[in-house]
């Protein structure tokens, strides 16, 4: 791979599958280089999922600037623009306190609008993103793929018939500007951040990562995540908003309601979040986070939930000062 300009800014790209232990190397990265965290997970921008998104608790940002989390309200769903516009807001910020930004998550497409960039969408008309809406509210995403497909097969043959979002996204794109997502994209649109990177992506095994998975979520009922949960669906807010249908929220609300029993929401809400780290390893193993000649890509797997070898830190080190 060609070697990225000495004259971008250097930042450093943290990223795995849920419970993969990123967020104790992002801060033991701060530590060591001087770092702002800024999160790149889709759940945990929500102001509400604290506990349920396990996001830093207050001895972690004792120990180093994080930044967008928290930041959404959940009746806003987040968008994959607003993050990129957010997060390079924040990795500028960062460069002008002297910082350097590391960029922590799970959430693929976050990564991907940073080092690939985003297709130039023009804005959706509200009529059309209000259709979409409505008829994946009336008849379901499975339904809804259908009418994709039929308008913008291209697009529909990359998306699962059960994503409900990204499929009421697409129908609303193809219907309000005349063109597909997949045409849109195509066309070009932003292109790469102007940053140098360095990625690091964790893939522990899987019988550890399903331990991990096991084993965060019972903190997290411990730490109040049904409490939590019962304050957000007191909002009464629409199920398919994206914090509605975060890991662990269906099923809590399910409990609550009586349709569930504690135990069986636990074990639904495990299941649930070990079969999204199969589809985000499968991402990540095939989109390279590093793909254009101007960025640097480094492969990690797992080495304990906090235990990372001194040659990591060192790489991540030297990478910084080959940058300024």
């Amino acid at each position: 791979m060609a070697q990225s300009s000495p004259y971008l800014p250097p930042a450093i790209l943290v990223a795995g599958p849920t419970a993969s232990g990123k967020s104790a190397l992002a801060l033991t990265l701060a530590e060591r280089l001087g770092g702002v965290i800024i999160n790149a997970d889709s759940m945990q921008v929500y102001r509400e999922l604290r506990i349920v998104t396990a996001r830093p608790d207050d001895a972690d940002l004792a120990r180093a600037p994080h930044a967008l989390y928290g930041v959404r309200p959940a009746a806003e769903a987040g968008t994959v623009a607003w993050w990129r516009e957010a997060a390079l807001a924040a990795m500028q910020a960062a460069r002008a306190a002297g910082r350097v930004p590391i960029l922590c998550g799970g959430t693929g497409m976050y990564f991907a609008a940073l080092t690939e960039g985003l297709a130039a969408i023009p804005p959706v008309p509200a009529p059309a993103r209000e259709e979409a809406r409505r008829l994946l509210a009336a008849e379901g995403p499975a339904a809804l793929h259908a009418r994709l497909a039929a308008l913008d097969p291209a697009t529909a043959a990359r998306l699962r018939p059960s994503d409900s979002q990204r499929i009421a996204r697409a129908y609303e794109v193809v219907t309000g500007t005349g063109q597909g997502l997949s045409a849109w994209l195509a066309a070009g649109g932003t292109g790469p951040a102007p940053w140098r990177f360095a990625a690091i992506r964790l893939d522990p095994p899987r019988e550890a990562l399903r331990a991990a998975i096991a084993s965060r979520w019972q903190a997290m009922l411990a730490a109040g995540a049904i409490e939590e949960v019962r304050a957000l669906g007191a909002q009464g807010l629409d199920a398919a908003l994206p914090a509605m249908r975060a890991h662990g929220v269906p099923e809590l609300l399910a409990h609550l309601a009586g349709r569930m029993t504690l135990e069986a929401a636990s074990a639904r809400a495990v299941l649930v979040t070990g079969q999204y780290t199969k589809r985000q390893a499968t991402w990540f193993r095939h989109h390279a986070l590093a793909e254009a000649g101007n960025e640097q890509i480094l492969l990690s797997r797992w080495e304990g939930c906090a235990q990372y070898s001194a040659s990591l830190l060192e790489y991540c080190a030297a990478f910084v000062e080959t940058s300024r």
